[in-house]
């Protein structure tokens, strides 16, 4: 077949009425050029022929098992690409060769079970990439090194169980990661030292039994780290130092901790939103930071009433609502609001020298 330009320049000096790009059987277009094609749930099983001048395919809820090299070769213009819902199993090498303006790729929802290097290659430009609730198991080293811009990485519930060194090379502008609901029990030292400049880390529902310390401290400026449903049990000193003065939001519920280490929180000044319910905590850490905090969740934990708690209880005496967070020890108290505890009220803070020490007495 002729490329669209050829006819229309033979058109053109025919004094015939120019040819345009038909809008793909079973479609919806809108826009001259085929600006924007729907597709959705069309029955399509091949990747429809779209103008060069198209700048979105909805083609979700199709079925596609494969996407091919060059499949797309000629839809040069595409900002906006959407494959959710569509079976793909395998996205071979080059399948989106030629795409250098896409912006947004949506792959969510499918049978993706691996990813070789080379299946990105041609997209600069791309922002977001969506491929959760897929089987990705693992991240080779090179795949997301085309993808200089990208912004926002949603891995979630897919079924990587480890992040190896260089599994984000390449990626240096990435900023937003989702990497909720995997198996993952490992992340490497040096897993995520090509994307130091995270503002948000989701590594909720895993299955880490530690915590990552040594590639997290590769981080400079996270904003919001999610740790949630993960078998912690503890959390170390200086846990959260290299980017403590940008960490405003902390989940750690569900993760089965009993102990947050006296130094954990050094370094933290701007945390406004911490969750811990659900674990098996009886005490806060001498650092844990109450100075912006807003929100706190506590509920579901053995609280032991004692001077320990001087600073959760005045924090929640300054808050209008009531959380939670009741006493299970000593006897005398169990069952009491942390914040009406009478006991609580007779603490002094201790002396600058026994905050230094970590608090003990």
């Amino acid at each position: 077949m002729a490329p669209p330009g050829l006819l229309l320049g033979l058109a053109l000096l025919a004094g015939l009425p120019p040819v345009l790009p038909a809008c793909p059987p079973a479609c919806h277009c809108h826009g001259g050029d085929l600006q924007h094609v729907i597709c959705d749930g069309a029955g399509l099983r091949r990747l429809p022929k779209v103008s060069e001048k198209t700048r979105l395919l909805n083609a979700q809820r199709n079925h596609f098992p494969v996407l091919p090299a060059g499949g797309l070769r000629e839809a040069k213009g595409l900002v906006s690409l959407h494959l959710q819902h569509c079976g793909v199993r395998e996205v071979a090498a080059g399948a989106f060769r030629g795409l250098r303006a896409l912006v947004y790729l949506y792959l969510s929802h499918n049978a993706i079970g691996v990813l070789r290097a080379g299946a990105f290659d041609d997209l600069s430009e791309l922002t977001y990439l969506y491929l959760d609730h897929n089987r990705v198991s693992e991240l080779p080293r090179g795949l997301l090194a085309p993808l200089g811009n990208l912004f926002v990485l949603q891995l979630g519930a897919n079924e990587l169980r480890d992040l190896r060194a260089g599994a984000f090379h390449g990626a240096k502008d990435l900023r937003w990661l989702y990497l909720s609901d995997n198996a993952l029990g490992t992340v490497r030292p040096a897993a995520l030292a090509d994307v130091e400049n995270l503002a948000i880390l989701h590594l909720d529902g895993n299955r880490l039994v530690s915590y990552p310390a040594a590639a997290l401290a590769r981080l400079r400026v996270v904003e919001e780290l999610k740790l949630s449903r993960n078998p912690l049990r503890v959390i170390p000193d200086r846990a959260f130092h290299t980017f403590g003065r940008y960490l405003e939001t902390l989940s750690l519920d569900r993760t089965n901790l009993d102990k947050i280490s006296d130094g954990a929180f050094l370094g933290v000044t701007a945390l406004k939103h911490a969750h811990l319910d659900h674990n098996r905590l009886s005490e806060l850490p001498a650092s844990f930071p109450f100075d912006h905090l807003e929100t706190l969740t506590l509920h579901d934990n053995p609280w032991k009433c004692t001077c320990r708690l001087r600073g959760l209880r005045k924090w929640l005496e300054a808050k209008a609502s009531r959380p939670g967070a009741t006493c299970a020890s000593p006897a005398k108290v169990r069952g009491q609001n942390i914040r009406d505890t009478a006991a609580l009220r007779g603490c002094r803070s201790p002396s600058k020298r026994s905050r230094k020490a970590g608090g003990r007495h």
